[in-house]
């Protein structure tokens, strides 16, 4: 049975990490272009949605990443979303970047020693370059585009969202804020999950905020509480965090069954423009 349950949780991956679907939400006015990386050896398109007031004053704003960032994947839902929450000032106004794929499952995922994450993902151990083209790449074009301030944060689901937790884990400088929802925990054995504790210990001294969800997919759901005791037994005073249970919430469902309450606990009061 239990064979059988990782061979149908591995065709549910491998179908969520394929040919993207066409969009189910109106397309934003948006910027886009393309960027030629070193680091992950390929060019990538970029997605940029600014809110109405960018172009209306000078004010400098925070920039949410997000993987999943095509046109034909996440980006026009969680504009469209940010648009919504932004025009009835649930949170601050901010630019979102969304990065498209190319191969999802190899950016989004870290080392394996696995066998069914081979079988599920033949392509895997890019998260490190990918998160450098985005910090040492993609951060700075951005800076160059846009006024941003030098707070940012990232958002993803599943994979996306597991990528979003190795970040938070292993190089948590890297942003200021992190959402997550359905992370794939259950990669490597669950090393991130098992391991946290050790990564928690040697974390910044400095703010760092942390929402994550989990619905009610067996092979997510008890390494997301996982993680949630971990952060409560590890208590940094530091670090704001927040898990979402969601038990009737399907994998395919959470992550527009949870953006809004993610986004306003995230950033509401806490994420201000800077005026010139």
């Amino acid at each position: 049975m239990r064979k059988i349950f990782f061979i149908l949780s591995g065709f549910l991956l491998f179908i969520n990490c394929g040919k993207p679907t066409a969009p189910q939400d109106p397309i934003p006015l948006h910027e886009s272009f393309d960027i030629e990386s070193k680091l992950v050896g390929e060019k990538r398109v970029i997605n940029v949605w600014t809110p109405p007031s960018y172009t209306t004053n000078t004010d400098s704003l925070f920039v949410l990443y997000m993987p999943d960032g095509g046109i034909k994947e996440d980006f026009p839902h969680i504009a469209n979303t940010l648009a919504e929450l932004i025009e009835n000032k649930s949170i601050p106004p901010m630019i979102l970047v969304g990065i498209e794929n190319t191969e999802r499952r190899r950016d989004l995922t870290g080392p394996s020693e696995t066998k069914s994450d081979g079988d599920i993902a033949p392509m895997t151990d890019g998260a490190g370059k990918f998160r450098g083209f985005i910090i040492e790449e993609l951060m700075p074009e951005i800076n160059k585009r846009y006024r941003t301030t030098s707070q940012k944060g990232i958002i993803g689901e599943s994979l996306a969202g597991l990528f979003v937790v190795e970040t938070f884990l292993l190089k948590p400088e890297s942003f200021d804020y992190y959402i997550a929802m359905d992370p794939s925990l259950w990669w490597n054995t669950h090393k991130l999950q098992r391991t946290a504790a050790t990564y928690l210990a040697k974390f910044p001294n400095e703010p760092k905020k942390l929402w994550f969800a989990g619905s009610d997919a067996a092979d997510m759901n008890k390494y997301t509480k996982g993680l949630a005791k971990t952060l409560s037994e590890t208590n940094l005073s530091q670090l704001k965090w927040n898990y979402s249970d969601e038990p009737n919430e399907q994998h395919n469902t959470i992550f527009r069954a949870t953006k809004v309450k993610a986004l306003q606990w995230t950033f509401s009061n806490d994420v201000v423009p800077a005026h010139k």
